[in-house]
């Protein structure tokens, strides 16, 4: 008699959450991704999922590799933004907690994190929903997570997982892959193969921007030097998580986190503790200028009048994608002021203005009000004469980098024409890193000579087709995500850390 088909529950728990930002509640969560049972295994088999590609990856390829029971749970996602409510987190993890219980047994767990969560009462929620997750299990059931590549990494997090699969590349193309990949680890520990892990923490911080994977960056090398292991003396996974700096947290820094096969945590520390020597060794190359923004705004007036190639100006100080409100008007005032000739900004969060632009429907002329709502202190309020060119319902799919084939939804969204600058005004606020949410409004990108992003960085993987990497500015503005970390207050950032520490020391870790 053949063995049954083995059961594996889904599950997700991801944000990452900007100690600076307004509370996390569960209206955000329900606005992003909040989805039980059989309606979350239905999403992660759509053609076009709204689902983050994890889930989908891990789907399709067990689906792929043989018979198996999904035990579909719960999987909440929220935009990044501030510390997610206590009460809200508690009653999340009480429900996986029974939904575990209730399915029992079950031959594996797998997770859709992101690993830079905070919560108002605890500062580890992704290591405590770990925890209660073995603590329901057991210790040999294999318990298998997928994390963003900035996540915040605890001890409590790497052991009470079986396997830890970080992503590989920023901008996040690769988030199906590994989804398809802890498939992969979750076949070969149910066939009996026994994993180990051990993690290395730096006390190193970078900014944001200085942590693209691409060929010739220090983070890319590291990378590079981790996967050429793979497959070597029990190596199984190598994942090199940067961190999140505005998560303000104890579990900052840069940290290596290495899965070995057969039970070998020995040779999972020894690389992991390699890598983190590495990387301690070329600190200095993860310091990055900014541009000022009175020499961005000369390069987008030039560009403008046709004299230099046209320019994208990246906002990233006010990145949703790390917990801005997507409403800052330091870019766009100065733009205003400067007469800059076609340029478009995009993506504006501002609900009552899209509202607003609704009412008075496309072609009608009125006075913009920004930010009339919006109570956070870098979100100034702006006015000016708008004249609205389009309105949208905001939904559209994703064409390239980490939204190809992404079903995303802006909420009710407009653009405005004020001066020589088209605005894109959406409702549900997040980073701008597809084309396709600035093209439902008819925007040609090709022909545009001035372009403002609110995103770090992961917009090089959506807009690569119209901006070389030359011709992209990270302008140096204030906002809640600002690369330049010496103007917070830190409370919970481990200290000293480099680069904001210069004196910041470290010795390797003699074990594990």
């Amino acid at each position: 008699m053949s063995a049954a088909p083995p059961r594996v529950a889904l599950l997700g728990f991801a944000i990452e959450c900007n100690r600076f930002s307004p509370v996390t509640t569960a209206k955000d969560f329900a606005e992003d991704i909040d989805i039980r049972g059989d309606a979350l295994l239905r999403e992660a088999r759509k053609p076009t999922p709204a689902l983050f590609p994890d889930t989908p990856g891990f789907v399709a390829e067990m689906d792929r590799t043989g018979p198996w029971t999904p035990v579909p749970l719960r999987v909440a996602a929220a935009q990044p933004g501030g510390p997610v409510e206590q009460g809200f987190f508690d009653a999340l993890v009480g429900e996986i907690v029974a939904g575990l219980k209730a399915a029992s047994p079950l031959d594996g767990v797998f997770i859709a994190s992101h690993g830079a969560a905070l919560a108002t009462g605890t500062d580890d929620p992704d290591g405590d929903l770990f925890a209660a997750i073995r603590g329901v299990v057991g210790p040999d059931v294999p318990v298998i997570g997928v994390f963003d590549l900035h996540a915040n990494v605890s001890r409590q997090m790497v052991d009470n997982l079986t396997v830890f699969v970080g992503y590989l590349t920023n901008p996040h193309v690769d988030i199906g892959e590994r989804g398809r990949e802890a498939a992969r680890h979750m076949r070969a520990a149910l066939a009996g193969e026994k994993y180990a892990a051990a993690m290395v923490k730096l006390p190193l911080v970078p900014p944001s921007i200085a942590l693209l994977t691409a060929p010739g960056t220090p983070y890319g090398e590291a990378i590079e030097q981790g996967q050429a292991r793979l497959g070597a003396g029990d190596i199984a996974n190598v994942s090199i998580m940067a961190g999140f700096a505005f998560s303000d947290s104890p579990k900052n820094g840069v940290t290596a986190v290495v899965t070995a096969k057969r039970g070998n945590r020995r040779a999972a520390f020894e690389f992991a503790r390699e890598l983190a020597s590495g990387l301690w060794a070329e600190r200095p190359r993860f310091k990055k200028a900014m541009t000022p923004l009175a020499e961005a705004v000369a390069a987008a007036v030039a560009a403008g009048e046709g004299k230099r190639a046209p320019v994208l100006l990246a906002d990233v100080a006010d990145n949703p994608g790390g917990g801005g409100r997507g409403s800052t008007t330091y870019i766009l005032k100065a733009l205003d002021r400067a007469g800059v000739r076609g340029a478009v900004l995009g993506v504006f969060t501002d609900p009552p203005l899209a509202a607003e632009a609704h009412r008075m429907g496309q072609g009608r002329s009125f006075r913009a009000r920004f930010n009339r709502a919006e109570t956070n202190e870098f979100s100034e309020p702006f006015e000016a004469e708008a004249r609205v060119l389009r309105l949208s319902d905001g939904d559209f799919v994703g064409r390239r980098g980490l939204l190809k084939g992404v079903a995303g939804e802006l909420g009710p969204s407009a653009l405005l024409e004020i001066g020589g600058i088209k605005v894109a005004v959406i409702s549900a606020r997040q980073q701008c890193m597809d084309p396709m949410q600035l093209e439902i409004f008819g925007i040609d990108l090709a022909r545009v000579p001035v372009l403002v992003l609110k995103s770090r960085g992961h917009f090089r993987s959506g807009f690569d087709e119209f901006f070389s990497p030359e011709r992209i500015l990270e302008v140096d503005c204030p906002g809640l995500t600002s690369p330049a970390l010496q103007n917070f207050r830190w409370t919970k950032l481990p200290r000293p850390v480099y680069p904001l520490d210069e004196h910041a020391s470290w010795s390797p870790p003699a074990a594990y």
